[in-house]
Formats: C-alpha cells, sequence, structure tokens
C-alpha cells in the first residue's frame, strides 16, 4: 500500500510538471495542415510605418545587399552547405524601402534582365509595327537613383550568451538551457552625382534559442520502472531577425538623414515627433550599452554610499545549542574605481552563544568589495576585510574579538541611484575563546545571510 502510494505521487508530480513546463509547446501543436497565410511582421515594422511623411520621395537603387559572414549552418551530424542567413537579403531591403514611403526603389539586382526585357519590346514593335528599332520613343527611359545603397549583412555571431540550470532529485529533473546568436547589418548611402557616401547606419538583432526538458527515471517496484519525459524548444527565426534588422537600419537611415539635411519632412515640425523623440532616447541608450547590448549604469553608483543591513546570525564553533539569530547595521562606502569600493559598517548583533549570559555585542566591519559588473542593474560582488565584535559580558577577560569575513552576494538597482542587496558570507574569529571553550584545531566562527539597502550620491564623472 506504501508504495502504491509513492507511485501514485510520483505520478502525480510528474504530470503537474509536464501540464505547467510543456502546456505552451503542446497548445501549439499543429491538429492539421496549415494553409499559405501572410507572412509574419516584424516588430520594427509599425515604426518604420509610423513615420513622419517626406517632402519628396528618394529615388534609390540598390544593386547587391549581400551576405558578407561566409558563414554555413553549424550542424551535429557533419558538413552542412546551407549558409547561416538569408541569401536574399536584397529583396528584404528593397521591400523595407518601398513601405516606409520615403524611397521610390528601382530595379538594379537584375538589370540585364530589365535591359533585355526592353530589347525585346523594342525589337517586336519594330517588327510588327514596322517602327524604327532604334527609336528610343518607343519606351520610356530608366529611371536614374539619385543615391545608391551599399553595404550587406557583416556579421553572424553565434553563441555570443549561453547559459542554463537544471535540478534532479529522487529519480525526476527539469532543466533548461539557452543560447543567443547576433546579426549585424550595415548600410550606407552613397551619392550618384560625386560617390559622396552620404551616411552610415548600423543595427544588431539578437537571435534567441531556448530549450526546457523534463524527465522521470524511477523503480517504482521490483522489475517496474517508470520513465518519462517531455519538452520543447524555441528557436528564433532567422530570416525575420534579419528582416528586422534591416527594417530598423532603415528606419535610422532616414531619421539620421534628416538630422544631417540630407532629406527633409514634408511638415518640418515633425522633428519633435513621437517617432524622432523614441529613436533620440534609443540612441542615448545604446550609446551607454556594452558589447552584449546592455544597458550600463555608470553613473549610477556614486562615489559615497549609505545603507542599511538586516540579517541573521548562526554561531558554529566548539558548542552545540546555537540559534539563528537578528542582527542589524549602518553602511557607509566609498568608490575606489568602477569595480573597487571600499566599505564600513556598524551595528548591533545578538549572535547566540550558549556559554555567554549576554549574547548581546556591537560589531564593526570594514572590507574591500568587488562589483563584477558595475554598469549593469544587476551584478554579482565579493567583498573580504576584517572587524570585530564587542560585548560587555563574557566568560573570559576579552571583551573585543577580532574577525576576518567574507561575503558573495548580488545587488540590483531598481531605481537609478537605489539597490537591493542579498549577500551571505562567514565571520572566522582570530581566537577561539568566544564561547569559553578551546577545542579542536580551528577557532570559532558565525555565518548567517543579509539584505541590505542602499543609495548612491555624489556621481562620479565619467570619461568619454
Amino acid at each position: 500500500m506504501i508504495k502504491r502510494n509513492i507511485a501514485f505521487r510520483i505520478m502525480y508530480v510528474v504530470t503537474i510538471m509536464i501540464l505547467v513546463a510543456a502546456c505552451g509547446s503542446y497548445m501549439r501543436q499543429p491538429l492539421q495542415t496549415r494553409r499559405a497565410v501572410l507572412g509574419p511582421e516584424s516588430p520594427t515594422k509599425r515604426n518604420l510605418l509610423n513615420l513622419p511623411a517626406p517632402q519628396e520621395k528618394i529615388v534609390t537603387a540598390v544593386y547587391k545587399f549581400r551576405d558578407q559572414t561566409g558563414q554555413y549552418k553549424a550542424s551535429e551530424t557533419g558538413a552542412s552547405w546551407s549558409t547561416a542567413v538569408t541569401q536574399g537579403a536584397t529583396t528584404v531591403l528593397i521591400r523595407a524601402l518601398e513601405e516606409s514611403g520615403w524611397f521610390i526603389p528601382i530595379e538594379r539586382e537584375n538589370l540585364a534582365n530589365l535591359l533585355n526585357e526592353r530589347k525585346v519590346i523594342r525589337t517586336s514593335r519594330a517588327q510588327y509595327e514596322g517602327t524604327d528599332p532604334n527609336n528610343e520613343n518607343l519606351l520610356p527611359p530608366l529611371l536614374f537613383a539619385g543615391v545608391i545603397l551599399e553595404g550587406g549583412i557583416i556579421s553572424y555571431e553565434t553563441n555570443i550568451l549561453t547559459g542554463g540550470s537544471g535540478i534532479r532529485y529522487f529519480g525526476a529533473d527539469i532543466s533548461g538551457q539557452f543560447r543567443e546568436d547576433r546579426v549585424s547589418i550595415y548600410i550606407r548611402a552613397v551619392s550618384t552625382a560625386n560617390g559622396k557616401v552620404l551616411k552610415t547606419v548600423y543595427t544588431t538583432k539578437t537571435i534567441l534559442s531556448q530549450e526546457v526538458s523534463i524527465g522521470v527515471f524511477r523503480y517504482v517496484k521490483p522489475k517496474r520502472l517508470l520513465e518519462a519525459e517531455t519538452g520543447f524548444t524555441y528557436n528564433e527565426p532567422t530570416d525575420i531577425c534579419v528582416t528586422e534588422a534591416i527594417e530598423k537600419a532603415v528606419e535610422s537611415l532616414i531619421i539620421e538623414g534628416v538630422k544631417d539635411n540630407l532629406w527633409k519632412l514634408k511638415d518640418q515640425q515633425d522633428t519633435t515627433s513621437l517617432a524622432f523623440t523614441n529613436y533620440e532616447e534609443e540612441k542615448r541608450i545604446m550609446d551607454e550599452a556594452d558589447i552584449f547590448g546592455l544597458r550600463q549604469y555608470k553613473d549610477n553608483r556614486g562615489k559615497l554610499s549609505l545603507g542599511v543591513n538586516l540579517g541573521s546570525n548562526y554561531y558554529s564553533g566548539d558548542l552545540l545549542g546555537a540559534k539563528v539569530t537578528p542582527n542589524f547595521s549602518f553602511q557607509l562606502g566609498i568608490s575606489l574605481s568602477d569595480y573597487f569600493r571600499l566599505e564600513t559598517d556598524f551595528g548591533y548583533s545578538d549572535l547566540y552563544i550558549p556559554t555567554l549570559s549576554n549574547n548581546n555585542s556591537y560589531i564593526g566591519n570594514m572590507a574591500l568589495k568587488y562589483v563584477i559588473v558595475p554598469y549593469h542593474k544587476l551584478s554579482p560582488f565579493v567583498s573580504a576585510g576584517a572587524g570585530f565584535d564587542y560585548y560587555k559580558l563574557g566568560l573570559s577577560n576579552h571583551n573585543y574579538y577580532s574577525k576576518l569575513n567574507g561575503n558573495v552576494g548580488v545587488e540590483y538597482l531598481f531605481k537609478r541611484n537605489i539597490g537591493l542587496s542579498l549577500s551571505g558570507g562567514a565571520n572566522y574569529y582570530l581566537n577561539d575563546q568566544i564561547d569559553g571553550e578551546i577545542i579542536g584545531n580551528y577557532n570559532d566562527f558565525s555565518w548567517g545571510l543579509n539584505l541590505g539597502l542602499k543609495v548612491y550620491l555624489i556621481k562620479s564623472k565619467q570619461k568619454k
């Protein structure tokens, strides 16, 4: 009966895990064949369509917008001759130019086909209508471009960010992993009048891949094995990512061209429109971003910081009977560099030591803190230093107990200059007399968790 209950519980847990983790993927499974539909649009398409109208559309030629990466798709089964990105980027760019409402794209990629067809038309009319085949008035002249767009897909980087996590217990496991690739687009506008490069723009788009898997492998009874697994993967379509990067580049080219007086708006007051203000804000944010496109908070962790810590203590020494007790402290920090800070804290601790009649103590610490990624909102850190505990009463003649300490934690800036931190660490006392017993080869120590709130003041000057 007990074994049956265990098997039932395992089946119940596995069923819940499958429903929770794989519900989204199973709901999207096609139950019948799907018909052809219009292609999905990228989120950037809306921004491109909402741009203000131009004073005059620009006749533009695109001869070849090439894949310049030279990369092939990665394959685990052998060599693959499929390219990593689309070879039809010229068509994507022409469509973006056309739908932006700012350009009149003309055919240049297959110009030979166009000229041959015009030649066929002239020859046919001369043969069947008796006209002179050299008369150029038979067909209107071809449009010529004032601007040529050059460039291409210049980079496709794989595995720029990878990671994952998982847990396995009692024969059941759940795990997930992700990978980020990145595609980069460059476009330059060239004047056909003098060959001058008028403007060059650059955009990137990350390509996300995710995998989640759940499984169980356990003997519920002798010779009875329960095995089940499920999961799903998500791969962002590469062609949609390339399309979005190209559309963003066209948007950037239009706005940057207006700012440099290369082309004009129908209404000059539109420079204050939402499309322009959003672009300027995005550009400002990206100026502060790192190579992964994550925003850097260089001006938020200032020269001076004030904070409070609330946490717990747990004595670990020569005696049994320890309890978890609270502590509280005020903190003052000074920036030495972007990565290093010197921090001191003073406060109250109620470290419970069985042999002390009065466990209340005052604590003081000074530590050197290393912020691993100081320009991000979320940053792990480590610190090491020294301090003391002061007891009014004790079993020995020593009221001051010096110690070494270390902490590991993470801090999150939920406001521009206000951070919330969670850390854990240990204090190692430099003598073995805090509990009145000298036993073993190691001194007494304590450890605990801390929750902190910190305000950063006096912004540091940043070099351009």
